[in-house]
């Protein structure tokens, strides 16, 4: 840990026994082996911050979730920027490993811990209670500015540039600041609605395959997206279609109006397995919006890795619902999600904004993955969602 980002971490009061670096992180060990926080770089306004503490700190009062609250440091900023301008923040961490893919008794026990955080993730206005607990993290923070700014006197006496010792004078006092309540008026976003996403991912499509058609000479890529185009975005279009009318937009209208939340962000990385429990990481993406995504995404992921196994797919649903039960509709939500072509559509559009110069070789694989597991896809659709495309 360089100068600068141990100075970051003595910002809190935390006592800190030993510290790991990993990716964009540093582990913080406290004293007991089992205290443990990250210390991570964020890009995270101050008012995300204060939703994600309001947000986080309410799940772990439920009793039933362990997640990954940020830590407010000794002058009251969840948000401590380091002389290199790098923005950290500390949140509670635990000892555990990945959710692994290869093991799928882990795959359901994240599906079922899903279906609880789904029940308790709603957004509602920060209560007198939490207000104040802010405002009382708000006011140190205020009030050191305010020492700082009016140049009060901390000692009885003061040593002038030439020795001499002026006038006893008694400390200023700190002027009151008001609570600026708008900085914790914090509302999370809502999610764009399911029918202009796909409508937006079918114009990206599109605009790849113009931009590829203008190349003279097309490396192994484009050749490929080329050659799968049509029957791709031919798809893509029947599913937007049937999304339209079905009953998805009444789904989302329903879960915007009563403020539900999605992680945002659903998959192994931000899962961590524990002696006899699951955590749940990394909310910075969480919104309002259609919560069954969550578990749209959790599923799409698990079966591009086994290659559609219905077995397995199935068992994450049940998983899922034997904390939180489908609703009517979202049953044909997740199907027709499924039946999307979205990782054709995903590595397309990473490509076009990647360096054309140099073609890495695993946008081609996830391409020709894209492709090739439709066959099983397709049949996995037509018996678990009776989805025949």
């Amino acid at each position: 840990m360089r100068e600068y980002e141990q100075e970051v971490r003595e910002q809190y009061e935390i006592e800190i026994k030993s510290t790991r670096r990993t990716r964009g992180a540093f582990f913080c060990i406290g004293n007991a082996d089992t205290e443990v926080f990250l210390m991570k770089e964020t890009l995270a306004s101050e008012k995300r911050a204060a939703l994600l503490y309001l947000t986080l700190n309410r799940l772990e009062k439920t009793g039933k979730l362990k997640v990954d609250a940020p830590v407010f440091s000794r002058d009251g900023k969840l948000i401590v920027a380091a002389r290199d301008g790098t923005r950290y923040m500390m949140k509670k961490w635990y000892s555990g490993l990945e959710c692994d893919m290869k093991k799928e008794q882990e795959l359901l026990l994240a599906a079922e811990k899903l279906g609880i955080l789904h029940t308790h993730l709603k957004w509602q206005e920060p209560t007198a209670g939490e207000l104040e607990t802010l405002l009382c993290k708000y006011a140190v923070r205020s009030e050191d500015a305010a020492v700082s700014e009016s140049g009060a006197v901390s000692e009885n006496a003061a040593v002038s540039g030439n020795g001499a010792v002026s006038e006893k004078k008694e400390k200023e006092p700190v002027p009151q600041q008001q609570f600026p309540e708008e900085e914790f008026q914090v509302c999370p976003p809502a999610a764009r609605s399911p029918l202009d996403e796909m409508l937006r991912h079918n114009r990206e499509m599109k605009k790849v395959r113009s931009f590829i058609r203008k190349r003279v000479v097309k490396n192994e890529f484009e050749a490929l997206y080329l050659k799968h185009f049509e029957a791709m975005y031919e798809k893509a279009c029947a599913i937007t279609a049937a999304m339209e009318q079905s009953g998805c937009m009444q789904i989302y209208e329903k879960n915007v109006a009563e403020n539900r939340m999605m992680h945002g962000d659903y998959n192994y990385h931000n899962i961590l397995i524990l002696p006899g429990d699951t955590a749940i990481t990394n909310f910075e993406h969480m919104r309002i919006g259609i919560q069954v995504q969550d578990l749209y995404y959790f599923l799409r992921k698990a079966m591009e890795k086994y290659r559609w196994k219905q077995k397995l797919g199935v068992g994450i649903i049940r998983a899922y619902e034997r904390q939180r039960r489908l609703e009517p509709g979202e049953w044909e939500y997740l199907g027709l999600q499924l039946a999307y072509p979205e990782k054709f559509w995903k590595t397309a559009s990473s490509y076009c904004r990647s360096n054309k110069a140099w073609l890495p070789e695993k946008s081609v694989e996830k391409l020709e993955l894209a492709v090739n597991q439709e066959e099983e896809k397709t049949n996995f659709l037509k018996t678990i969602f009776g989805i025949h495309l």
